[in-house]
């Protein structure tokens, strides 16, 4: 398996996780650490700007989804 499949394999992994859990990965539940380390690793290759143009849009794309399934306070 080439490291582009592997990429695209955890990428898949992480966006069934966020529509089946609304939610990104959490560092409290031990089965999804693995999902976890895979965006931290990725938001710090994006933050420093290394990053290939195609695996960016994607990872962004995302990165919205998740925010997406964020609560706002309804008090603020």
């Amino acid at each position: 398996m080439t490291r582009e499949e592997l990429w695209e394999k955890n990428y898949a992994a992480v966006w069934q996780f966020v529509q089946q859990n609304h939610r990104g990965p959490s560092r409290h539940h031990k089965e999804e650490f693995r999902l976890l380390n895979w965006m931290k690793y990725n938001r710090k290759i994006l933050n420093q700007k290394q990053m290939e143009p195609v695996r960016k849009e994607k990872f962004q794309k995302l990165q919205e989804l998740i925010h997406s399934f964020h609560r706002v306070n309804q008090y603020m």
